[in-house]
């Protein structure tokens, strides 16, 4: 079972001949506790391209201390560009995993989850051998509480197999004071104490970093993204692009591991993530090229499309579970529970089998490097330069309309399946005013949040519409089924009744939800 936690903490480069400081002039710090010495042994794990490395990434098998066994740090959050000689001035925060020692050789699945969207079916294997003796001095509150430790570590690096044999061992020392239950505040105040001791800001991030920039070849092939620029109100519009769409990618990577180890809400959020990605490429195309923009929505769409299988199971099963609890006791109920339950249990673990095999195909991991070079290497046009306030006026204008006489063609579509088939269509364009204007609130601000809202509200309504009527429609066809006792028939028609009711309260909800924000939603609202 993964255990996991936050590692804060700040490392320091030192020379041997350093005096470990007591630390108890530090503000907040009365004693030092008696120090413990240790020798750890860690195993480092990456590609031969130092894929890990260069997202500042580790995995590692250490033995030597009580914290034995397989550890995976990740950025806490995630910070495109972020390089290891800048990462030593402030802090670091970073989510730590963690699984038991196992096989040596043998990475934990569960960890393995956490980093295969970086991989892209790449292999791991060992990197880099390192051994450090630790000397840990715990430092304490006035009233006992653990604050910290300090670590004083003198380390001994041996590079292996994919990383290269540099044919000598590097040795260097370093102190790392890293939060136990004290709070970010010890840092600055124990910068000065350790200074004053010796002790620098560290080159690099990780021990890692630094064994390899000491190898034959200290540049890894793949390197973190570049530094998004936050767009602003003078922006050009290929800066809101990037921006947001930096911020979609990053939210798909996040919910990754989630959907492949099924957790809740991962694949909701995922495809909501490619959802906005793909709404935003769409509404900005005319700056970039027609082909990649194509490309990027063809293929965002269909991971979308795959993803929502189980989500659209899942919601179902959610939604008819409570309903059919509404009914009253007795065979006939739960018979029909234990149809639906089937029925739908089984699309669910069919769909979710496909989302695996999925995640794990080359055309998924084809996207995640398309995705990453739009972002880092846009193909823009010339026209992208233009100042994203007058573009964005434009688009969201231009969306704003569509969604108007999409309104306006389900008002007056023939009740059924043409009325239904258009309220969707209403559903679909309030989403992309909704992604659109999310885009441009860093340039437009609260008018932009309003009608992101405005929006959202239409869209929240016909999703209960939608809902209602596929529900509606799928107990219609299990109660119609032949040789099916009265009893459950009639419980499938009440059940379909009570969709039908709750189709018209959402689309009634809709109606008042259009109201309230048609001057919001006017074209050049913004």
């Amino acid at each position: 079972m993964v255990s996991q936690g936050v590692e804060i903490e700040k490392k320091y480069d030192v020379g041997e001949a350093a005096e470990v400081p007591s630390l108890t002039g530090v503000p907040g710090v009365a004693r030092v506790g008696e120090p413990r010495t240790a020798t750890l042994d860690a195993v480092y794990f990456d590609t031969g391209r130092h894929t890990l490395a260069s997202r500042r990434m580790t995995l590692r098998r250490r033995t030597g201390d009580a914290d034995a066994g397989w550890h995976l740090k990740l950025p806490a959050e995630a910070v495109p560009g972020a390089s290891d000689a800048a990462a030593g001035s402030a802090p670091q925060q970073r989510r730590e995993l963690h699984e038991p020692l196992g096989q040596a050789d043998v990475v934990p699945d569960r960890l393995l989850a956490h980093l295969r969207a970086y991989l892209r079916g790449d292999d791991v294997a060992p990197v880099v051998r390192l051994e450090t003796r630790r000397t840990t001095y715990p430092l304490y509150a006035e009233d006992g509480v653990h604050l910290a430790d300090l670590a004083d570590d003198r380390v001994s690096a041996d590079l292996l197999g994919t990383a290269g044999d540099s044919g000598t061992t590097q040795r260097w020392r370093e102190w790392e004071l890293e939060l136990v239950h004290g709070s970010p505040e010890l840092f600055p105040a124990a910068d000065d104490a350790l200074a004053a001791a010796g002790a620098s800001p560290a080159e690099f991030a990780s021990k890692l970093a630094r064994a390899l920039a000491g190898g034959p070849d200290p540049s890894p092939h793949d390197r973190a993204a570049p530094a998004v620029a936050g767009a602003g109100r003078k922006s050009p519009a290929t800066a809101v692009v990037t921006a947001y769409l930096g911020a979609q990618i990053q939210e798909i990577l996040a919910r990754d591991p989630g959907v492949r180890l099924e957790e809740p809400e991962a694949v909701h959020e995922m495809r909501s993530a490619t959802r906005r990605a793909r709404s935003v490429l769409s509404a900005y195309r005319q700056l970039y090229s027609a082909v990649a923009v194509r490309r990027l929505c063809d293929e965002l769409k269909w991971l979308g499309q795959i993803l929502g299988e189980p989500r659209d199971a899942e919601v179902m099963l959610d939604r008819l579970r409570g309903h059919i609890d509404d009914l009253e006791p007795g065979p006939a109920a739960t018979a029909v529970k234990a149809q639906l339950e089937k029925e739908l249990g089984d699309t669910l673990d069919a769909a979710y089998r496909k989302v695996q095999g999925t995640l794990l195909s080359e055309r998924y991991y084809r996207l995640l490097d398309d995705l990453e070079r739009f972002r880092d290497q846009p193909p823009a046009r010339p026209e992208a330069d233009a100042p994203a306030r007058k573009v964005a006026g434009k688009l969201v204008g231009k969306a704003a309309k569509r969604l108007r006489l999409s309104h306006r063609a389900a008002k007056n579509a023939r009740r059924g399946a043409p009325h239904e088939s258009a309220l969707h269509q209403v559903r679909k364009d309030a989403k992309k005013v909704r992604h659109v204007a999310e885009s441009m609130v860093p340039v437009h601000g609260k008018r932009a949040v309003k009608a992101a809202k405005a929006a959202h509200r239409l869209q929240q309504a016909l999703g209960d519409f939608h809902d209602g009527v596929i529900a509606r429609d799928l107990l219609a066809e299990f109660g119609a089924v032949a040789g099916v006792p009265e009893p459950i028939a009639s419980a499938y028609i009440t059940l379909q009744t009570r969709q039908v009711q709750l189709a018209a309260e959402a689309e009634a909800k809709y109606v008042k939800a259009w109201k309230k924000s048609k001057k919001r939603l006017k074209a050049g609202v913004l």
